[in-house]
């Protein structure tokens, strides 16, 4: 039926309609650029849980008995009530029942080879820990003179935003993640601050970690001071090189690049730039730590995929950095890298919302098949997409182009590697990006920072010889823009893995979900073996005692040694005569079963139970009748933690709470209240008939009782006193 039909959309660009003299604008055409209005999903859990991937037969480290093998989680009745436990088998078939609200003294094992088991009530846990504890002080007592000195340098204080900044930030095409703007706003407290940034910002492939050094380098350049970004590639130094041009377009800022793709002209005149201080902004490969750079005035470092750095690059960068503000991008942070950002030397910001409408990638990990790679590359193609075909041979890549030729003669095919001279590799590199070609068979050399938002489809061809850190980045390549993304890992069919690729392609291939960098590097310290914060000979101490104990110790060296009280966590022991567990047909997964303990092991507040409660009622419905005394005993807990009691047990109507110091006027509300009742001030133990009344014995819950006990007979303003 004819009239006024309205729809809403969005409108990519204007366009005019001369018939009615129309024409409508859209927000590109007035400002140059589309700004996306979308929110960030929110946060993912890549690196939320201590168990979400501990299942039976992996190795796990108890801090009172050492290392043993998790054999699951079983529910036993003791004493007439019924728990959790979970199960751990030790040397000799010795097995310990951890009860649930102790499951925070165990920890997933991550050491780099498989431990041998400890032998329960033997002295060899005891004197490994303490074996490690020693070499452990004298690391600290190095790393605190490396803090102390890094906290005394002079550093340069920049000012606060200036409008230009404010400006320049507001140019940026899409939403920031929380994430994001939590960064940003580190980065810049760091660098308004008197000290000399080092800050690590971790984020996976494509999470906005080049936007925090973007607003980085301005703030910096406001100043008036210079900034240098140090990448490892040729290609991402290019590609920076335009991303940093385009944003600063309509400021006087002077950006430019230092590599291989420069003539030599051109690289003196960069130089000469950097010297007299009329380049305000350098993106450069390893040339920047040439003896021939000299700035001018020096102010922000930003080094991109430091992991790609070589050990002779990273003393040039040591030299580079003594009072410069550092900022450090990494996807999949080396173990070395992660564990100075953990004990506290390095400053850490991990980024760990996904952008905006970014999928998961779809990845196969299989022997090599050609009918697979012909149709992965035809599915691709047929929604005009390209594909990443890699190769890491350069001796026989041209064969494996010509034979995929053969394989999909429709498909336009170039080849991209290190060893061609530096014109033909940006001119392949460029027109692929044009769209020219369909598949860009090449090396590792796209693994770094590469934005190709049209190619949707990695093939890695003998993905068996490649690093657990360069799969995770090459996968990054792919699924940028919003597509569905495919990755296919081959191996050949007819070799035998090694079990350290065998765990790589397993490794790789469990942690598809976004965000999930963290984890792969954590996965990576495991299989490589664990490096040193300061040499190469601390990987055995670490294998001894497994990273997170090994890590818990250095930080509690370092506080000890630089005058921090080091308070142990302290231990609550709970014995009730109650069902008191979560049923697997309220809480299916073993791994949330295990965290939700966790999370009640270590409450100290009312209001975290009560936090606990609502997330619960939320993610499973209302809590059946064992989980609901869970949450009394939890409450009581907390009340204990408030209070300062370490052991509350009740047996034959009995309970025995210490340790229990009772001023003159409790005593006397004691006796009143609770005849019976026996304190024992000599071992700070309260006896306390689990009774309503003096005269008879009534069946009540014990968790309630107490929690009203412990309320009534020392209330907030005297557990505070005492």
């Amino acid at each position: 039926r004819p009239g006024v039909r309205m729809t809403i959309a969005a409108l990519e660009r204007g366009f005019i309609l001369p018939s009615i003299k129309l024409a409508v604008l859209a927000e590109a055409d007035v400002t140059g650029r589309r700004r996306a209005h979308r929110r960030a999903k929110p946060r993912t859990r890549a690196t939320a849980g201590y168990f979400d991937d501990l299942k039976p037969g992996d190795y796990v480290v108890h801090h009172q008995h050492g290392v043993g093998r998790y054999a699951g989680m079983v529910t036993r009745a003791i004493g007439g009530a019924e728990r959790d436990y979970l199960l751990l088998e030790y040397r000799g078939g010795d097995k310990l029942y951890v009860p649930s609200d102790q499951v925070d003294a165990v920890r997933h094992y991550t050491g780099g080879e498989t431990p041998s088991l400890h032998r329960l009530g033997g002295a060899d846990w005891e004197k490994t820990k303490s074996r490690v504890r020693k070499a452990v002080r004298e690391i600290a007592q190095e790393l605190v003179v490396l803090y102390r000195r890094r906290i005394t340098a002079p550093g340069h204080q920049f000012p606060v935003d200036s409008p230009w900044q404010r400006e320049m930030e507001e140019s940026f095409p899409y939403a920031e993640t929380p994430d994001q703007l939590k960064a940003i706003v580190e980065v810049k407290e760091d660098m308004e601050s008197e000290h000399p940034m080092d800050r690590l910002v971790c984020g996976d492939v494509g999470f906005g970690k080049t936007e925090v050094a973007l607003r980085a380098v301005f703030k910096c350049v406001q100043d008036g001071k210079q900034a240098a970004v140090l990448v490892p590639t040729t290609l991402l130094a290019q590609q920076h090189f335009q991303t940093f041009s385009e944003r600063y377009s309509g400021y006087p800022v002077r950006v430019e690049v230092l590599s291989r793709f420069l003539t030599p002209g051109q690289a003196r005149r960069v130089v000469a730039g950097l010297a007299d201080g009329s380049v305000d902004v350098v993106i450069g490969t390893h040339k920047l730590l040439g003896g021939d750079i000299t700035f001018k005035d020096l102010g922000l470092l930003v080094v991109d995929e430091e992991q790609r750095f070589g050990v002779s690059h990273k003393e040039s960068i040591k030299q580079l950095r003594a009072n410069v503000d550092v900022l450090t991008l990494t996807a999949t942070p080396i173990p070395r890298t992660l564990e100075m950002s953990l004990t506290g030397i390095r400053d850490l910001t991990l980024l760990n919302t996904p952008p905006a409408d970014r999928q998961p990638i779809l990845t196969y990990v299989g022997e090599y098949d050609e009918r697979a790679v012909a149709e992965a590359i035809r599915r691709e193609l047929l929604r005009e997409g390209q594909v990443f075909f890699v190769h890491n041979r350069v001796q026989d890549i041209e064969d494996t182009t010509r034979r995929l030729r053969e394989l999909v003669p429709e498909a336009r095919i170039a080849v991209a590697h290190g060893q061609m001279d530096e014109g033909s590799l940006e001119r392949v590199v460029l027109d692929f990006w044009e769209g020219e070609f369909d598949v860009l068979v090449c090396t590792t050399i796209i693994e770094s920072g590469i934005d190709m938002p049209t190619v949707n489809t990695l093939v890695v061809d003998r993905a068996d010889r490649l690093g657990l850190g360069q799969l995770h980045q090459l996968r990054g390549r792919v699924g940028r823009a919003g597509q569905r993304a495919y990755a296919y890992l081959f191996f050949p069919p007819d070799r035998e893995l090694t079990e350290e690729a065998y765990e790589r392609l397993k490794t790789i291939g469990e942690h598809t979900e976004l965000g999930s960098g963290f984890k792969i590097a954590m996965r990576d310290l495991e299989i490589r073996g664990a490096g040193n914060l300061l040499g190469g000979d601390q990987s055995g101490h670490i294998a001894a005692v497994g990273y997170d104990l090994y890590v818990q110790m250095v930080s509690e060296a370092v506080a000890e040694l630089k005058g921090e009280e080091v308070r142990e966590p302290a231990e609550i022991k709970l014995e009730l005569p109650l069902d008191a567990f979560l049923p697997p047909d309220y809480v299916s997964r073993e791994d949330l079963r295990i965290e939700a303990y966790r999370r009640l092991a270590v409450v100290t507040a009312q209001h975290e139970v009560d936090d606990i409660v609502a997330e619960w009622a939320d993610r499973f419905g209302p809590p059946p009748a064992p989980a609901e005394a869970l949450l009394r005993v939890a409450r009581l807990r907390a009340e204990c933690a408030r209070i300062g009691i370490r052991e509350l047990t009740v047996a034959k109507d009995v309970a025995r709470i210490s340790p229990v110091r009772l001023k003159m006027s409790q005593k006397v509300r004691l006796e009143r209240r609770f005849p019976k009742a026996v304190y024992k001030e000599d071992i700070a133990q309260l006896v306390l008939p689990m009774s309503l009344s003096g005269t008879r014995s009534v069946r009540i819950d014990p968790a309630e009782f107490l929690l009203a006990v412990l309320g009534e007979l020392i209330p907030p303003e005297l557990a505070q006193a005492g």
